[in-house]
């Protein structure tokens, strides 16, 4: 008799974190594929190109709004970004300044320091392109360093007024 309520219990709480599980890995599965990579990339950068000539492509992820297929973060020459909004045919849809308010430094680096800065991480991580590099707000964090490395890994590095590796990881 008690077997039977073994099973009862056990059989239900099993299919339970199995079905948690599932779930979990199918949510980082959909989660992971936001950034755009590859032959892709380079259509939804060839597009941009035409917008914005003389920006820098630092982010392009897919997006779940009507009529909007790609966001595209650009930045200009003079630190300032702009995002824009891609239709599947890769038209831009929208074009917006990026007022920052994500972030509550809105200081844009010195170009010197800007360069200082890509170099310091493009070391740390050995190789690369530096994609974006931020004025940080996060104490003891001056700048904050994306590079993508040669293999197409995105690294996010910290760095402080010295230019020196506060903290380096892999984005994910």
């Amino acid at each position: 008799m008690s077997n039977l309520r073994s099973k009862r219990v056990l059989v239900p709480a099993i299919a339970a974190v199995t079905v948690t599980a599932v779930g979990a890995g199918a949510w980082t599965a959909i989660a992971q594929t936001d950034d755009v990579r590859g032959s892709e990339r380079d259509q939804v950068v060839a597009a941009v190109a035409d917008a914005v000539a003389d920006g820098q492509v630092t982010d392009v992820e897919t997006s779940d709004d009507r009529g909007v297929t790609y966001e595209v973060e650009v930045r200009l020459p003079d630190g300032s970004e702009v995002d824009l909004a891609l239709d599947a045919d890769f038209a831009v849809v929208s074009r917006e300044a990026d007022d920052r308010d994500d972030n509550d430094d809105d200081r844009v680096p010195a170009a010197g320091d800007r360069q200082r800065a890509e170099q310091a991480a493009l070391e740390a991580v050995g190789s690369g392109t530096a994609t974006d590099v931020e004025a940080s707000d996060d104490r003891g964090v001056t700048y904050e360093v994306e590079v993508v490395d040669a293999d197409g890994v995105e690294w996010h590095v910290d760095l402080d007024a010295a230019f020196d590796v506060v903290d380096q990881r892999q984005d994910r």
